[in-house]
């Protein structure tokens, strides 16, 4: 089997959601998730959950605050998976809660 990274791209900060919708969207995220797990394809425990804020390096060391929002997508986090092939990774990111909130899920095969 190979591996592949699901990379999450949000259009939202989790953290400006309403209080009283994080609970259900962590329960889609944890759904989802575990049922990649169940099928023993997922590596390692969890998925990676990234903050919004950071910093970003630049050519000549110039070093910036962000990543910022500056178009329509962030990168929110990742899961990497095991399948036998990229078509089958993308079937496992079906259905990604990253989607329901028109974000996107981009698969990349991971060199091992």
């Amino acid at each position: 089997m190979k591996e592949f990274a699901l990379l999450f791209r949000h259009v939202e900060d989790f953290d400006t959601l309403p209080e009283d919708e994080k609970p259900a969207v962590e329960k889609k995220w944890q759904d989802w998730i575990g049922g990649i797990a169940a099928q023993g394809k997922l590596i390692g425990e969890a998925g990676v959950r990234l903050a919004s804020g950071g910093k970003v390096l630049k050519p000549a060391g110039v070093v910036t605050d962000g990543p910022f929002v500056e178009i329509r997508e962030c990168l929110g986090g990742l899961i990497v998976v095991k399948a036998d092939t990229l078509e089958e990774a993308v079937t496992l990111a079906h259905g990604c809660p990253a989607m329901d909130r028109g974000g996107s899920v981009e698969v990349r095969p991971i060199f091992v």
